[in-house]
């Protein structure tokens, strides 16, 4: 039973990798989750100086799922090389660092710092605020996401998936962008834009008022959108928003998607990553699945 996947040349033991945002770096799971037992630790949003984040409250509760607003905090990409990666470097496990951004000139920094270190992927996130546009996401125009994708690709020495925002009116149009200027690969979907209202205080649960919807209630949402990328681009789909256990995954890989990845339920249940795993192969088993590529875009149409 063969479950590697190859993504953009890159051999990835299994398909199953952490969201960017809700494992760090594995510091702070790696007591509790074998980290070997990844296909992939995808990082923390990493930025070219150290971000404070929002203020607080900055995390909300909600039915089926939580909204954050944290604002990327992060110590910033010469921490990060110096710190993170030699930890990530000690697991058999893939690297694919998260790069975050408000200028295009903040992310091709990071990017290049990143081109002399040993990580195998970068994942870049699209839905920061563009703050030369208005602060509106690069994610949100196709020809700003060509533009930066083309960008990053002239200056970037590992692959390149770029991550996008849910936000949008057709989702098909910013994953054709993103092929056309040479993206290798790209990843969805990032947070819904959502709201929550402390009626007893009457004000905003977050700060931020507005924060980033994540957990199962995103998830049908989140399949529909990569059965669509993926019908529409021909680079792979990295599936995510939703997962909380291997069933969910597997629809994510029937739906097209050719990896996927466990992001909120990290919070909830920290084996959840390790338990998806398992429970792929569980099934592979089960239905006398040989190779993990028969299940990719493998629904009956």
């Amino acid at each position: 039973m063969n479950t590697s996947v190859s993504i953009a040349g890159v051999e990835f033991k299994n398909p199953v990798m952490t969201a960017s945002g809700t494992f760090g770096s594995g510091m702070e799971y790696s007591d509790f989750v074998d980290l070997n037992k990844l296909g992939a630790v995808v990082t923390k949003g990493v930025a070219n100086v150290p971000w404070p984040g929002n203020p607080v409250p900055r995390v909300a509760e909600t039915y089926g799922g939580m909204l954050n607003a944290i604002g990327l905090q992060n110590p910033g990409i010469d921490v990060f090389i110096e710190r993170d990666i030699p930890f990530l470097k000690q697991f058999d496990t893939r690297i694919v660092v998260n790069v975050c951004g408000k200028s295009v000139e903040d992310y091709l920094e990071v990017v290049e710092k990143l081109g002399d270190t040993d990580v195998d992927m970068l994942e870049i996130n699209v839905s920061c605020p563009n703050v030369k546009e208005g602060a509106i996401a690069f994610g949100q125009k196709a020809d700003c996401l060509f533009d930066i994708t083309s960008r990053i690709k002239k200056k970037a020495k590992q692959p390149v998936i770029m991550k996008l925002s849910p936000n949008v009116t057709d989702i098909t149009e910013m994953a054709k962008a993103a092929e056309a200027a040479g993206a290798d690969g790209i990843s969805l979907i990032n947070t819904l834009t959502g709201m929550k209202i402390d009626i007893h205080r009457r004000t905003f649960a977050l700060a931020n008022k507005t924060g980033g919807l994540s957990g199962p209630a995103i998830k049908p949402v989140a399949v529909r959108m990569v059965y669509q990328a993926s019908h529409a681009v021909k680079i792979p789909v990295i599936g995510m928003g939703g997962i909380a256990n291997a069933e969910d995954a597997i629809e994510f890989l029937l739906a097209g998607a050719s990896a996927v990845a466990v992001g909120a339920m990290n919070f909830v249940n920290p084996y959840t990553t390790v338990e998806v795993v398992e429970g792929i192969e569980n099934y592979m088993k089960k239905y006398g699945v040989e190779e993990i590529g028969e299940l990719i875009g493998g629904i009956r149409e």
